[in-house]
């Protein structure tokens, strides 16, 4: 665990920037092409997901200078858990975690699902483009390398490692709400029919109850990641 508070900062600004940089360049923005149906993959909402977190993490970085130099508390009067909650640059632990697996998701689920078949959420796909590389990899390392370098051991609960499936479950129940309701992403020019889910691997109309067995082994999946996160946080040393 890192405790420079001046480390962290930088580090927090430079991933802030990145993180919205890939954003915006993913989303067209800049080229002035910007649809606002990219919004409805998880990739997208994932990486808006980072930056907020990014933005708390370098305002609570900001006011943790000033705590840094509070020379009113004597190290003898507080616990170890305790002096390292105010000494270290590490935030919002928990919550750090639950978006760093978020994330992961969006990293892992991309680099061996998803780029083998070239999957793109828009017309002019280049793979291996900033805005590609940044909200598929960039930012959700950076999310985790903030976790690994300043989050403080032993502030995890065992809850969180469940805490992390909301999210992609809420995700999964909107966006088959909305492909059932008649949301069409594009026209396949495989068949000529309409694409009303957002991955293939819960493409209920075209793999049927597949789906289901692809998102149940993902939950799975990272559940099992999330346990090692726990565990492996129980043996860290303050």
């Amino acid at each position: 665990m890192i405790k420079n508070h001046t480390f962290a900062l930088v580090y927090r600004i430079i991933a802030f920037i990145l993180a919205i940089a890939g954003f915006v360049s993913m989303s067209g923005m800049l080229r002035g092409v910007f649809n606002p149906g990219i919004m409805m993959y998880y990739t997208m909402q994932s990486n808006v997901v980072g930056i907020i977190l990014f933005a708390v993490l370098l305002v609570k970085t900001i006011q943790g200078f000033k705590n840094h130099k509070n020379t009113g508390i004597k190290k003898n009067d507080l616990n170890s858990a305790h002096m390292a909650a105010i000494t270290h640059p590490g935030y919002v632990p928990r919550l750090v975690m639950v978006v760093s697996i978020i994330l992961l998701l969006t990293f892992l689920v991309y680099w061996i699902m998803l780029a083998p078949q070239m999957f793109t959420m828009t017309t002019s796909f280049n793979m291996w483009s900033f805005g590609n590389i940044a909200v598929h990899g960039i930012t959700p390392l950076l999310v985790l390398g903030d976790y690994i370098l300043f989050s403080p051991p032993k502030h995890l609960k065992y809850r969180d490692v469940y805490y992390v499936l909301i999210y992609p479950l809420l995700y999964v129940l909107f966006t088959s709400v909305a492909g059932l309701l008649g949301y069409v992403y594009y026209i396949s020019p495989i068949d000529g029919l309409p694409v009303r889910f957002p991955y293939f691997f819960y493409d209920f109309d075209r793999i049927g109850a597949w789906g289901f067995v692809f998102i149940v082994g993902l939950c799975i999946f990272f559940l099992i990641i999330s346990h090692i996160v726990y565990f492996l946080d129980r043996r860290r040393k303050v």
